[in-house]
């Protein structure tokens, strides 16, 4: 049994997410690591002595460490909607990719926690028969995610009438 388009002389037309995903966890980080930098540094510092204060650097050592993972991982995250199925690749040491056929799909919903509302994001998690495939598209601008829903719906349905 094969799915996906049949025929297609080009690869899929993958889409990347847009950067407002990584401006929230680059946000995160920051917030974090200068927070902890500054405990770690100031706790030490006045009970130990000034010395013990550059443990606060490990911290920043951390944050530029982070700041470059967070895009190596942000560009990896991309989603190709095929005739037969939607595709979902992401990684950047090990490489996942989902493929999620329209007519196995139960449920698509969009959600949107309060980071994600105020950075003007949603994610569409999407529900299948077998939990094994469930996937997850994070960081979508909230008109791209309810278009997706809608568009994923609506093939679903169009596939799984013919079962």
């Amino acid at each position: 049994m094969e799915t996906g388009t049949m025929g297609e002389t080009d690869g899929p037309a993958w889409v990347g997410l847009p950067g407002g995903l990584l401006t929230l966890r680059r946000t995160l980080l920051l917030i974090w690591t200068v927070l902890l930098a500054v405990v770690t540094a100031v706790v030490p510092g006045l009970t130990l002595g000034p010395a013990w204060a550059a443990l606060g650097a490990f911290w920043l050592a951390v944050l530029a460490w982070g700041w470059v993972l967070l895009g190596r991982n942000w560009r990896s995250w991309r989603y190709a909607e095929r005739a037969d199925d939607l595709l979902i690749s992401r990684g950047v040491l090990w490489r996942e990719e989902t493929v999620v056929p329209y007519g196995r799909m139960q449920l698509v919903e969009v959600t949107s926690g309060p980071l994600e509302r105020r950075f003007g994001l949603a994610s569409v998690q999407l529900h299948t028969a077998a939990a094994a495939t469930d996937a997850k598209i994070p960081g979508l601008v909230p008109a791209e995610a309810e278009r997706l829903r809608d568009r994923l719906t609506a093939l679903g349905e169009a596939r799984s009438a013919g079962l």
